[in-house]
């Protein structure tokens, strides 16, 4: 919009009377001055995926979220022993979490290895949900149920274990990557569905963990 300057430093629309003072405008428009053009920004360079399991890498982080390859060596983490965990209250459900060899073999993960020390652990289930899943900051995953040391198939939000107001234990697939599976089954839980669960049913997840529940 052009605009006037009257004498006493008033902005005006008109050229003939300051419409805020009403004084004689003689002076020669003044014409705002454009803004200079603002450069755009450089996109940013994509980081190359993780070569071991082709997952994208976020920014320059020096371990895979998914498969712990370290880019800085060229390896990936030995899975290490979870914690002991005291023995498990009475009158509440249970789950015993355990690397199961049949179940490997059955869905083997191409360029995965059986832990040769595998170890089970038992704990107890608090209501009214318990996550199966990789704790992982920068995905803001901290599930009751830890895999992240121990099984590399398993997604950072990979199962839900609910109790229902019935008492009984409900279990989802939250989307993940390789599936949930129930017992023997041969097909996993689709994505959301809900299966109720019973003393010594099976959970099984990821590249060999078998999670089984027991009644109180």
């Amino acid at each position: 919009m052009t605009t006037y300057t009257c004498p006493k430093g008033h902005s005006s629309t008109t050229d003939d009377f300051c419409d805020e003072c009403g004084a004689k405008i003689g002076g020669t428009a003044s014409i705002p001055a454009a803004a200079p053009p603002v450069a755009p920004a450089a996109p940013a360079a994509a980081s190359p995926p993780c070569p071991h399991c082709g997952a994208p890498r976020a920014g320059g982080s020096r371990f895979c979220e998914d498969c712990g390859y370290d880019h800085s060596t060229g390896k990936v983490p030995t899975l290490t022993a979870p914690p002991a965990v005291a023995t498990p209250a009475t009158g509440q459900w249970t789950a015993t979490i355990a690397a199961d060899r049949a179940y490997f073999e059955e869905n083997a993960i191409e360029g995965v290895e059986f832990p040769a020390e595998a170890q089970e652990r038992t704990v107890t289930l608090p209501a009214p949900q318990v996550r199966i899943g990789r704790r992982s900051t920068s995905k803001g995953t901290n599930p009751e149920i830890d895999l992240a040391d121990t099984d590399p198939g398993v997604s950072h939000s990979h199962a839900l274990l609910t109790l229902s107001v019935d008492g009984v234990w409900l279990v989802s697939d939250l989307g993940s990557t390789n599936g949930t599976y129930l017992n023997g089954e041969q097909q996993p839980l689709g994505a959301g569905h809900t299966r109720q669960l019973k003393g010594g049913d099976q959970v099984h997840v990821g590249a060999w963990t078998t999670i089984t529940l027991h009644a109180p």
